[in-house]
């Protein structure tokens, strides 16, 4: 048997699939989707090991559509093309239904030549990343499809798969593999969420134990599993907190001023070879928790994070380390962020507006303009650079989104203003 343990055992039902009950469990809407036949272009979304490409396959075999398998690492547009040459043949007298593993790897041409026909529908497109598509899938093809996010496989749903591979591999080897005490959940813990990467442990731990006679009962030992996976014991978190619980830790303990508890959730990620959402939730701190409290970390943390993307690991943990501890302990303001939330939540609401004609740019005035010209007021020209005239649109203009903070940068820009303005 050349195929690994994981292959050959995967789930044929989505009842056999372990872990992803928020979306698959009865009446989810998910499952209820795929129970009915008629997919949409879907694109499944979560770490690897997790059952993206299992449901994808128990989808595959539920239509009557021709299948193609891509990998975006490994694809180009001629494949593209081949595929779309089948279109409307008898080859695919019902259409295509696309797997393509892996979607962050297709440019942004590659992603484009499948538009039209995930349009017309003639291709239905299950694509599958770890990473958040959001960033590394273009919006025309994240308007065609539902994104589900399939999420990290608890401890306890792991140790369900554990049991059955021993199971499964036993009669395969026509022996009895008897974990000792432990050994199901160490193997869990060690998968850090990862069902794939436990199944493989356990075929692993078979294999040292070696070769028995027919009918013979083979212990497996605690000993054994933390020789093959000590290393990934390392790499995941014990305690079964899951990708997002610990990148969520690490911002909130950033924002909360916990140096010690933010360095901790940074070793973790790095620990994982997670650097670029160890860089991504750093930079949103910087902007979004000390932001105009002391803008000049701003560029900090984004030189320490060119750095870390530089020099990679090991190495980054250092000046990733740097920026944590200084984002963490330096003073906090939201302030910059309340006011973006705030105009946005107008402008959705509707309230906007013309552009005020002073701060449009040069336009000829027609004949029925009553008052023509700009009348546009250049600050510079007035005393302290500033003079009043109206910036919002008539409809808001007297919107405040924009309050200053606490901390002593934004009081010294208040009092500048107000000393300026004359609190106008």
């Amino acid at each position: 048997m050349s195929s690994p343990l994981a292959d050959r055992i995967r789930p044929e039902t989505l009842d056999d699939i372990v872990g992803q009950q928020h979306l698959l469990a009865p009446g989810r809407a998910l499952r209820n989707i795929i129970e009915s036949g008629n997919i949409p272009n879907l694109i499944f979304y979560g770490p690897s090991g997790i059952g993206k490409t299992t449901v994808a396959r128990i989808i595959a075999q539920k239509t009557n559509k021709r299948l193609f398998r891509l990998n975006a690492t490994t694809s180009g547009i001629a494949d593209i093309k081949d595929m779309v040459a089948e279109v409307g043949t008898l080859a695919a007298p019902n259409g295509i239904l696309l797997y393509l593993d892996e979607i962050q790897y297709f440019n942004k041409k590659q992603q484009q030549s499948l538009l039209e026909y995930l349009e017309s529908g003639d291709i239905t497109m299950i694509a599958s990343t770890t990473e958040n598509p959001y960033f590394y899938v273009y919006n025309a093809v994240i308007s065609r499809c539902t994104v589900f996010e399939f999420k990290s496989v608890s401890s306890e749903d792991i140790a369900l798969a554990v049991r059955r591979a021993f199971r499964i591999l036993s009669e395969e080897h026509a022996v009895t593999y008897e974990p000792e005490e432990g050994v199901t959940l160490a193997i869990a813990r060690a998968a850090g969420g990862d069902v794939r990467k436990a199944v493989n442990a356990v075929e692993l731990c078979a294999m040292a134990a070696g070769a028995a006679e027919a009918g013979s009962a083979v212990p497996i030992t605690l000993d054994t599993v933390e020789q093959i996976t000590s290393r990934s014991a390392m790499r995941y978190d014990r305690a079964g907190d899951d990708h997002y619980d610990i990148v969520s830790a690490y911002q909130k303990s950033m924002r909360g001023s916990d140096p010690d508890a933010a360095v901790h959730y940074l070793a973790r990620l790095l620990d994982a070879g997670d650097l670029a959402s160890a860089i991504r939730r750093l930079l949103v701190c910087a902007c979004e928790d000390v932001g105009l409290a002391y803008p000049q970390i701003i560029p900090v943390v984004k030189a320490a994070c060119d750095i870390a993307l530089q020099v990679g690991l090991p190495e980054a943990e250092i000046p990733l380390a740097d920026a944590v501890i200084l984002v963490a302990t330096s003073p906090k303001s939201n302030s910059g962020n309340n006011a973006i939330k705030a105009a946005m939540a107008d402008l959705q609401a509707g309230n906007s507006g013309p552009i005020p004609r002073q701060l449009q740019n040069k336009h000829f005035d027609g004949e029925d303009q009553e008052n023509p010209g700009q009348f546009y007021i250049y600050p510079h020209d007035y005393p302290n650079h500033w003079t009043y005239q109206q910036y919002l649109p008539d409809a808001i203009k007297d919107a405040h989104y924009y309050a200053f903070g606490e901390n002593k940068n934004e009081q010294a820009a208040k009092a500048y203003w107000d000393k300026i303005k004359g609190n106008k």
